[in-house]
């Protein structure tokens, strides 16, 4: 599965997603399709600001239907593992401090309570605001991946934060106890236009077929017109820990004056039978933008629909 050669196209339909009543952003999608979950039907869970993480279902990935208000939190990331499901998200437990919660499930509905995962602990994760979030969980040779981003950088024109740093940390069960690695895997660098501001998040594929590790992330950055940007790229790593980006130009960029007009940031992607799905959300506009979801499909060479 050479996800290098993968040609991907957005949904004619896009945005897919709007924001919720009493919502004025729906954001950082994560989802699971049919023959991943308990009923047959795809299910997707993104957040808002005013009334936390909302589940979506859907007999077909296009058509969404909101469900329910499952909790208060943000950027949640849903794994079926060891024959549970695990809704992993971020949350606020102070003005000056987030951390990554979990709660289980056997079907999608009823959810057990909160518990905590990962906190603040290492000096990079920020000075004032020490956060841990954007979770995204592989499995790899009997142990688990938990990736995360970490630390703030101001994006001015918006008026809100993004993530500065992505690290990951390790457990031998889902719901750990993990330990961090110690320094961060992706960093802001002034010499990758793309990433000039912040590190922004990740979601992570681990590959039996090729044995690598694929990671979607969406970098913050300043263009040359000094307006907050983010794009999804695809990276590679041997290890989990070290990523190289496998193109120059993104998989989806901010584009238009559309839906998509300022930035294109969170995502979760999974394989669909012989395609890869990806669900973004994008931004159409800085201080005063609307936040919707949309769908690019990847057709992966030699998989058969």
């Amino acid at each position: 599965m050479d996800l290098s050669l993968t040609k991907w196209s957005e949904h004619s339909g896009n945005p897919l997603i709007v924001p919720p009543a009493g919502e004025f952003i729906i954001a950082d999608p994560t989802f699971l399709p049919p023959e991943q979950s308990p009923d047959g039907r795809w299910h997707l869970f993104a957040h808002g600001v005013v009334r936390g993480i909302h589940h979506f279902v859907s007999a077909d990935g296009l058509a969404w239907n909101r469900t329910a208000t499952v909790v208060r939190g943000l950027r949640p990331f849903v794994a079926f593992v060891e024959g549970r499901y695990v809704l992993y998200f971020e949350s606020i437990r102070s003005p000056f401090r987030s951390a990554i919660m979990a709660m289980e499930s056997a079907d999608l509905r009823n959810w057990s309570k909160p518990v905590p995962l990962l906190e603040p602990s290492l000096p990079w994760e920020g000075r004032w605001f020490r956060t841990n979030g954007n979770p995204c969980l592989v499995h790899y040779r009997g142990q688990y991946m938990l990736y995360y981003s970490a630390g703030l950088v101001w994006l001015k024109d918006c008026g809100f934060p993004e993530p500065r740093y992505v690290g990951v940390a390790f457990g031998v069960s889902p719901l750990g106890p993990f330990r961090k690695h110690p320094e961060p895997i992706l960093r802001p660098d002034a010499g990758v236009p793309h990433r000039n501001h912040g590190a922004g998040a990740i979601k992570v594929l681990f590959d039996k077929e090729e044995e690598l590790f694929w990671g979607f992330a969406n970098g913050i950055f300043v263009d040359s017109n000094g307006a907050s940007r983010s794009d999804i790229r695809l990276m590679r790593s041997a290890d989990g820990i070290s990523f190289g980006e496998v193109h120059d130009a993104p998989l989806v960029r901010p584009e238009g004056n559309g839906w998509k007009k300022a930035l294109v940031y969170a995502l979760d992607v999974r394989k669909v039978g012989g395609e890869m799905w990806m669900f973004f959300n994008a931004r159409d506009g800085w201080f005063r933008g609307k936040e919707r979801i949309g769908l690019a499909v990847g057709e992966i060479p030699g998989q058969r629909r």
